[in-house]
């Protein structure tokens, strides 16, 4: 069944990352990333009343400092929350993983700190110090008011007004939000119990390792466990978490694993790694080992 054109309007097909491949993100609507920073905000907020109420029962500042106070506290809270979330989380933050959204670098390349820190800064430029004023401001004139509402209704709308549903904020850091890649299951790998749908990979993680270590993997993979000794499985299962670990730390994948993750992460790695060689072998590019970057013709 071809997709409505609703859905197809919200593909973003012109995604081309460094190695050449074209991927098809959907783009994050606008009612998810609502709920995405209207939990963020909850987060944030909860942070600032904590604050605010320590101070307000130890009487260490009176009523109408404590508001001044509160106003720089919560940006203070505020900004390194976001800014640092999608840093440490690969593009995420606790309101985008509920809502199962994510940034991405708009050249395909890993999302940098550089890029995290504008898309945040214009945010509050964008929404948060005008809101700040108008809820705070009591002694604003009408024509003041007036403007910061016509400012917010602007930039609220921008997103509306474009097909990739940017605003100006990511539009300056080169950034897009949209919805979090569901893996496609390999034939062969699709009725395994153990395949792991949660863990995803983004085509950074994926320029590291050519056909012969995926083969290596796969080996190790095969390996029936309950056919073994007990000694024996355990040191299988310890293979499989130093594999693990090993190429988690090799590619930079976002979150320290446990170790009964290793075997579903090392399953759903081998599913994408796969599905990604197969598609460069398409372009014409046949990656033999993790040392394929170093040869003459790369």
């Amino acid at each position: 069944m071809s997709p409505r054109p609703a859905d197809t309007r919200r593909l973003l097909t012109d995604f081309i990352p460094p190695e050449g491949v074209p991927i098809r993100f959907t783009i994050a609507g606008l009612g998810a990333r609502m709920v995405a920073q209207m939990t963020d905000i909850l987060i944030t907020v909860a942070a600032l009343i904590a604050i605010m109420a320590a101070l307000f029962f130890s009487d260490l500042l009176p009523l109408n400092g404590l508001l001044i106070v509160g106003a720089l506290l919560f940006f203070a809270i505020r900004a390194p929350y976001y800014t640092l979330s999608e840093i440490l989380m690969n593009g995420q933050t606790p309101g985008k993983r509920l809502s199962g959204l994510r940034v991405i670098s708009a050249d395909g390349r890993t999302l940098s700190a550089h890029a995290v820190t504008v898309r945040n800064l214009m945010k509050e430029m964008e929404i948060f110090i005008p809101g700040t004023l108008l809820l705070a401001g009591s002694d604003l004139d009408g024509w003041t008011t007036a403007m910061l509402l016509v400012w917010i209704t602007i930039l609220l709308a921008v997103p509306l007004m474009n097909r990739k549903r940017q605003r100006l904020g990511d539009m300056t850091a080169g950034t897009y939000v949209v919805n979090l890649p569901t893996p496609v299951l390999l034939p062969d790998l699709a009725d395994d119990p153990a395949a792991d749908r949660n863990h995803t990979f983004l085509p950074h993680h994926l320029d590291h390792y050519g056909r012969y270590e995926l083969q290596t993997l796969e080996a190790l993979l095969q390996v029936d466990a309950g056919a073994l000794t007990k000694t024996a499985r355990k040191i299988h299962e310890r293979n499989l978490q130093k594999v693990a670990a090993t190429i988690a730390k090799r590619i930079g994948y976002h979150r320290r694993l446990t170790e009964d993750e290793a075997e579903s992460f090392l399953l759903a790695f081998y599913r994408t790694q796969r599905g990604y060689l197969e598609n460069r072998k398409l372009f014409g590019d046949a990656r033999e080992d993790k040392f394929h970057r170093d040869s003459p013709t790369d």
